[in-house]
């Protein structure tokens, strides 16, 4: 994928690598498989692969080609924790991420275990987000995976809500972002699963970031929460709260 994105949360997107593999609930209804299966129809050269984990080298110097400062949501399409990347191969993304010093990127995993074991090689630059995605309660772990990582910002996907999370650890996270499953066979999800996560970050001062409720149709659900949307951002380089929108 290439420059623009329409993903709430983000401005652009990029694909050093593409394709995937199911590793847990939240992967079920995946739609990065739907749409690798679609381009791959249309001829889409980069997923020749469909959604087989495929390195994209020719990728990788993308984003230095963009001048114009933007926040890049990276691997929309992948994982670029999983197991089949090379470690040299994470190296390589993360050295274009230093480079590209004007952008800001996010990189989201659900595989917290090798992002912990990789931690200590990594020179993580101040643009970097990292994030885990936490679906339901058995895989909490993976916030405190990300904890003790050296990112400096570190923010949770809790997408899909698959149930009530419960209590949640939010000392070091700097923001949570939280969405219902949306696409053919979206499980429901809960308003006061929610609401529970929004008032321990109200507790704790993490911005919160609602995403949508989901459904097969999720631009008639929306993404208004108790009368307003909640569009908090972490300020880049430190988890002071910014809102880049926020309409009552």
């Amino acid at each position: 994928m290439a420059n623009g994105s329409s993903i709430e949360w983000t401005e652009s997107t990029w694909n050093p690598v593409t394709g995937c593999s199911k590793i847990s609930p939240g992967c079920k209804h995946c739609y990065a498989e739907r749409l690798a299966k679609r381009l791959q129809s249309m001829g889409q050269p980069n997923y020749v692969n469909g959604f087989a984990l495929t390195l994209q080298p020719h990728m990788l110097e993308l984003p230095l080609r963009w001048l114009k400062p933007q926040t890049i949501f990276v691997n929309s399409m992948s994982d670029l924790f999983h197991e089949d990347v090379p470690d040299s191969y994470i190296q390589q993304v993360f050295a274009v991420m230093r480079k590209a010093y004007w952008h800001r990127f996010q990189v989201l995993t659900k595989r917290s275990e090798r992002l912990r074991e990789m931690d200590r090689h990594i020179e993580w630059p101040t643009n970097v987000w990292m994030g885990v995605s936490v679906e339901s309660r058995a895989y909490r772990h993976r916030i405190e995976h990300l904890r003790n990582t050296s990112a400096r910002v570190k923010f949770l996907s809790v997408e899909p809500l698959l149930e009530d999370l419960g209590g949640l650890n939010l000392g070091a996270i700097d923001w949570v972002i939280v969405g219902g499953e949306s696409g053919p066979g979206a499980r429901p999800m809960i308003g006061d699963w929610v609401t529970s996560i929004r008032d321990q970050c109200l507790r704790d001062n993490v911005p919160f970031f609602f995403k949508q409720w989901g459904g097969t149709r999720k631009k008639r659900t929306g993404r208004n929460l108790e009368g307003r949307t909640w569009d908090e951002m972490p300020q880049a380089g430190d988890s002071q709260l910014i809102e880049i929108e926020c309409r009552a």
